[in-house]
């Protein structure tokens, strides 16, 4: 499944991608290391993102997690990943959303589309009813993000997250179904 935007489109994760996730991962070790938990040195590893990657196929079977390749149309390079995780179904019909993107790229907009394209996703696939996300408040540049694809903030979480051994407080942010569509949900 892919979906596709005015410069990027996603889509689900194959094993084929593995050795350009690892590369992803190793050229931004340090970048993405100020937003996300510790992560052991086995992640970076070949074997490690066939595993990854296998598991995530097993999660999208399950419906409990969703993780995609943002990739440029112009060349197919793999400059990001998105995720949709911590799925919940029954009467609260919510996910989590989660992104990076390779610092070579920032400030160009793909994120604002890739965002967009995941909510899309989201809503009419999946049929959710509610999508959060949290972010680091020194985070500016994720904070427009999501606000760009109709995010609104919640207010904060203390603690919420430990990124390199302190718990760090993070704006919560959601999105409803009704905030982006008049039609009725089907029943």
């Amino acid at each position: 499944m892919t979906y596709t935007g005015e410069r990027i489109y996603i889509r689900f994760f194959e094993v084929s991608d593995a050795e350009a996730l690892l590369s992803l991962h190793k050229r931004n070790r340090e970048f993405f290391q100020a937003f996300t938990p510790l992560r052991e040195e086995s992640y970076y590893t070949l074997d490690k993102q066939i595993s990854n990657i296998h598991s995530w196929e097993e999660d999208r079977k399950k419906g409990t997690k969703f993780n995609f390749g943002i990739f440029l149309k112009e060349t197919d390079e793999l400059i990001g990943d998105i995720s949709l995780f911590e799925v919940i179904r029954g009467p609260l019909q919510k996910a989590m959303m989660g992104y990076s993107l390779d610092a070579a790229h920032n400030g160009k907009g793909y994120m604002s589309e890739a965002a967009k394209l995941v909510v899309r996703y989201a809503f009419e696939h999946e049929k959710l009813h509610r999508l959060e996300a949290g972010v680091k408040p020194s985070n500016g540049g994720s904070l427009r993000i999501l606000e760009k694809a109709g995010f609104q903030r919640e207010g904060i979480a203390r603690k919420n997250v430990k990124i390199n051994d302190v718990w760090e407080d993070h704006v919560m942010l959601s999105l409803l179904y009704e905030d982006l569509y008049t039609e009725p949900r089907e029943a």
